[in-house]
């Protein structure tokens, strides 16, 4: 046995492999995960039957195939989980991937949407370099008091 190409640090036989096969995966996750390993082993296949309809119309088999023959695959990282669980109708993957291609090491970062259609999820779309939403910064004024309740002017306080 060997260690899943997806990165759970999980057995491939445990793992991806029986997804690949055909077997419904639990979760969003599962699902994401064993489309990465699906590029690496050349399973597509697996690829075309996850999508739903609106991402089959758009998947290029003979793109994916040079993509798979043209591609060193270098690793998997899952960065966030929104959903997706064994209950839920839908779920987001947010995860980064890196490979290599004509001697050039390079990384994709992606914010991918999964559905269930008839039990079963689906791949339905993703968004490359997804745009974090803005953080709002409150600025401190020379008179506030400080945050943490003490009574005292912040710049005397915690702003020291």
């Amino acid at each position: 046995m060997s260690v899943c190409v997806c990165g759970s640090g999980g057995e491939f036989d445990d793992c991806c492999a029986p997804i690949l096969a055909g077997q419904p995966a639990p979760t969003a996750e599962a699902l994401m995960r064993s489309r990465y390993a699906a590029y690496v082993v050349g399973n597509l296949d697996h690829l075309e039957r996850t999508n739903m309809p609106e991402a089959r119309e758009t998947f290029n088999r003979l793109d994916a195939e040079r993509i798979v023959e043209e591609t060193t695959w270098l690793g998997l990282e899952v960065r966030r989980i929104i959903a997706g669980g064994v209950d839920d109708p839908t779920g987001q993957v947010e995860f980064v991937f890196r490979y290599r291609q004509q001697g050039r090491t390079l990384m994709q970062h992606e914010l991918a949407q999964f559905c269930r259609e008839n039990g079963a999820w689906r791949y339905q779309s993703s968004e490359i370099n997804p745009k974090s939403p803005p953080v709002h910064v409150s600025k401190v004024g020379r008179n506030d008091l400080c945050a943490c309740g003490s009574g005292k002017k912040s710049k005397k306080c915690c702003g020291v």
